[in-house]
C-alpha cells in the first residue's frame, strides 16, 4: 500500500530517489564528455497500433499544465486518463473541465506515480515546478511511458545528463518542451542562418528584456491550504517559505527555479545552438549582474550576461529585468550576426533577415505543433523523429545553468574593475561592447539600481567557468 504523500517515508523516498539520479548521473559523465551521445537500448515496439487512443497523464495543471492538457484533449488519437497536481482545488478544477470536453472525466490524484503505476497510461507530459522536471521524467521513463518534459529539463546539469541516458536506457521517445524547434517560421530563419545567406556566423546573442516587477519583501508564509507542501516540495529542501506569491515565483528562487535564465532563456540558447551549429557544451563561461532594485524575497539575477565561448563561435546572453528598450525591434528573441548580414528572431515564430547595412531581405513566419511531432515519434518509435530530443533539452538546460554557476561562483565588485577583468578574460571585441551596454542599462535605471554613475556601481562578476 503507497504511503501518503506528507509521510516520513514518502519524504525520504524522494531523497533516495535524487541521489540516484545524482550517482547515475555521475556515473554517466565518468564515461563519456557532457558533449557525447550515451549508447542506445535495443529499439523497443511500437507501444499500440495507429488506431489506437494514447492514454495521457498531465503533472502540473496550472498555466503551461493548462496548455498541456488543451493540446492532448483536442486530438482525436489521445486521452487524458490523469491529471496530477499537489493543489486539490486545480486538479479537481482541470479534471473537471477535461471531462466535459472528452467525455470522460480523468482521474485526478496528487500523487504522479499512482499515475505512473497504471498501465493504461502510455504518455506522461510534465509541467511542474522546475525542481521536479528531472525526478518526474526519469520515474516516468523507469515505468515504461514515453515523456514531453517542460524546459528546463532539469534543475542542474547532472539530472540533464541523466535523462538523456534514462530515455536511452529505457528506450523511450522523451520530447523537451523548446517548441521554438516546430515552428515553421523559427525552422526557415535557421535554415536561413545556416545556409551561409548572411556569411559566416560567429556569434548569437539571446534576448530576455522582460521587466519584471519586485515580487514583494521576504517574510514568512503558510502554504495554500489546498496544496501539499512536502510533496510540492519533493525532492528540493523542506523549507519555510518566504515569497508572498506561493505559485510562480519560485522561478526566482535557487531550490525550486533557475531565473530567468532557466525560464525564458532556455529557448534562446537552444536557438543560439540551433543557428550556430553546436552540440555540446561551451569550453568556457563567464556571467555578471545581480538582483537589482528594491529587495524582495527573491534571489536570483534580474540584470544577468552570460557569455558561452566555444572553439569558433560565442553565445551571448541578456536578462534586463528592469526597465529597457528593444535590441534591433527584438525583446524576448535572438539576433544572429553574419559576416554579410543578421537575422532577428522576434518571437517563437517569426524573424527577418538584413543586409549588414540593416535592409530588409526577407521575412520568416508560420507556427507548428510540437505535442503533435511529439506524438507522431511516440507512433514511430524514433528519437531522431523529434524535434526536440531530450539530448536537445539537456544541453540547452546545461548552457543556462553553468551560466548561473558563473554567477553563483562570482564577487561583487565596481563595474569599472570588473571591465577590467572581461578584457583581460576574453579576446571577443563584443564582450566589451556588450558590457558597456550593461553598463548604460544601468546608468539608465539608476533610481532602481543605486549607483549615479555606472562606473561606481557594485556588479557580481562571476567566475570563468573552464570545461577541459
Amino acid at each position: 500500500m503507497r504511503t501518503t504523500p506528507s509521510d516520513q517515508s514518502t519524504r525520504r523516498q524522494f531523497l533516495e530517489e535524487t541521489l540516484i539520479l545524482a550517482a547515475t548521473a555521475a556515473t554517466g559523465q565518468a564515461r563519456a564528455s557532457w558533449g557525447a551521445e550515451p549508447p542506445s537500448a535495443t529499439p523497443p515496439t511500437a507501444l499500440t497500433s495507429a488506431n489506437d487512443k494514447l492514454g495521457v497523464a498531465v503533472v502540473g495543471a496550472r498555466v503551461r499544465g493548462g496548455v498541456h492538457l488543451e493540446a492532448f484533449v483536442s486530438r482525436p488519437d489521445t486521452e487524458v486518463r490523469y491529471v496530477v497536481d499537489v493543489d486539490e482545488t486545480v486538479g479537481n478544477q482541470r479534471a473537471d473541465e477535461v471531462g466535459s470536453k472528452q467525455g470522460r472525466k480523468p482521474k485526478f490524484v496528487r500523487d504522479m506515480r499512482a499515475a505512473f503505476d497504471d498501465p493504461a497510461v502510455d504518455i506522461v507530459s510534465i509541467a511542474t515546478p522546475n525542481h521536479w522536471h528531472a525526478l518526474a521524467a526519469f520515474w516516468a521513463m523507469r515505468a515504461g511511458k514515453d515523456v514531453y518534459v517542460e524546459k528546463p529539463v532539469s534543475h542542474n546539469v547532472a539530472e540533464g545528463r541523466l535523462l538523456v541516458e534514462a530515455a536511452r536506457k529505457y528506450g523511450r521517445i522523451c520530447q523537451t518542451g523548446t517548441q521554438c524547434r516546430s515552428m515553421a517560421g523559427t525552422i526557415a530563419a535557421i535554415k536561413h542562418v545556416r545556409s551561409g545567406a548572411i556569411g559566416t556566423v560567429k556569434l548569437a546573442r539571446g534576448l530576455c528584456y522582460n521587466p519584471r516587477p519586485s515580487i514583494g519583501a521576504k517574510s514568512d508564509f503558510k502554504p495554500p491550504s489546498e496544496v501539499d507542501y512536502p510533496l510540492w516540495s519533493g525532492p528540493a529542501p523542506l523549507l519555510p517559505i518566504t515569497r508572498p506569491q506561493f505559485h510562480y515565483d519560485w522561478h526566482w528562487q535557487w531550490p525550486y527555479g533557475n531565473g530567468d535564465l532557466g525560464n525564458q532563456g532556455v529557448h534562446q540558447m537552444d536557438l543560439c545552438r540551433w543557428g550556430l551549429g553546436l552540440n555540446e557544451l561551451s569550453k568556457r563561461v563567464v556571467s555578471y549582474g545581480g538582483r537589482l532594485g528594491p529587495e524582495d524575497a527573491g534571489e536570483t539575477p534580474n540584470t544577468q550576461v552570460v557569455m558561452h565561448e566555444f572553439d569558433d563561435a560565442t553565445i551571448v546572453f541578456e536578462v534586463r529585468g528592469l526597465k529597457t528598450s528593444p535590441l534591433r525591434g527584438a525583446s524576448v528573441g535572438v539576433i544572429f550576426y553574419g559576416s554579410d548580414g543578421y537575422v532577428v528572431l522576434t518571437s517563437y515564430t517569426d524573424g527577418a533577415a538584413f543586409d549588414k547595412q540593416g535592409t530588409l531581405l526577407r521575412t520568416f513566419s508560420g507556427d507548428g505543433d510540437h505535442f503533435a511531432n511529439f506524438l507522431s515519434a511516440v507512433r514511430s518509435r524514433k528519437q531522431e523523429d523529434l524535434a526536440a530530443d531530450i539530448r536537445e533539452g539537456h544541453l540547452s538546460s546545461a548552457l543556462c545553468h553553468t551560466g548561473n554557476i558563473s554567477w553563483r561562483l562570482g564577487s561583487a565588485m565596481p563595474l569599472g574593475d570588473a571591465r577590467k577583468r572581461l578584457a583581460l578574460w576574453t579576446s571577443q571585441d563584443d564582450a566589451l561592447n556588450t558590457f558597456d551596454q550593461f553598463s548604460t542599462h544601468l546608468n539608465e535605471n539608476a533610481t532602481m539600481t543605486g549607483p549615479e554613475e555606472p562606473a561606481t556601481g557594485l556588479v557580481s562578476m562571476g567566475r570563468g567557468y573552464i570545461r577541459s
